[in-house]
């Protein structure tokens, strides 16, 4: 019969307490640090606990602020984002205030080159001065349309009620239209988006003399 080899116990029998003490020390020993006693082991593992909750909670801690910085950061994005939109928008509007502006000296003049003709003026012209006139009246008509299509209209005038946001009054005169109302209108003013380009220089009605 050939011989069996030999082990630190024999594989035929059941293995005694004292060899089983021997493996778990040997199992013990394997997962311990170098220079770590066994009796320490219970201590270690109590710590190693204390410390991996330390370490989770921190890990929530730091989860958190990150959290917080990321919502900061998305927030901050759409307020930037918001206003580039609105400062895009205003760009649009009031790009042109500066230009229009100057064009409303154009307006002007066409305004007091019709005024300088009354009604009995006009049946007096010949033909072309007649023509001219009708002109100036449709150029006139076309520039203030063309303002307007660019959101810049001309303020309430004649008849309506004076207000100081769209109004200047320079006179109080006695007329037909009710108490506080625009009576006369001495030059157009205009607004361009929600602003006031140029207040309207007007005489208010004091009522009826």
């Amino acid at each position: 019969m050939a011989k069996k080899p030999k082990n630190d116990m024999d594989t035929d029998r059941m293995p005694t307490e004292e060899e089983l003490d021997a493996i778990q020390a040997q199992i013990d020993a394997a997962f311990a640090e170098p220079g770590t006693k066994k009796s320490e082991a219970p201590a270690e593992t109590a710590n190693d606990g204390e410390n991996s909750d330390e370490r989770v909670a921190a890990l929530e801690l730091e989860i958190a602020n990150i959290k917080d910085q990321a919502l900061r950061a998305m927030a901050e994005a759409e307020n930037v984002k918001k206003r580039a939109e609105r400062e895009i928008a205003a760009a649009k509007v009031y790009g042109i205030e500066r230009f229009a502006t100057d064009v409303l000296s154009v307006v002007d003049n066409l305004g007091r080159a019709i005024m300088t003709m009354d009604g009995k003026a006009k049946a007096d012209l010949g033909d072309n001065a007649k023509n001219l006139l009708e002109g100036i009246e449709l150029t006139e008509k076309e520039l203030i349309a063309v303002l307007a299509r660019h959101g810049i209209k001309a303020v309430p005038g004649k008849g309506s009620k004076f207000n100081p946001n769209f109004h200047q009054a320079v006179a109080q005169i006695p007329s037909d239209e009710e108490k506080g109302n625009v009576a006369e209108v001495m030059q157009v003013g205009f607004t361009i988006g929600e602003r006031t380009l140029r207040a309207a220089m007007v005489a208010v009605s004091t009522g009826k003399a």
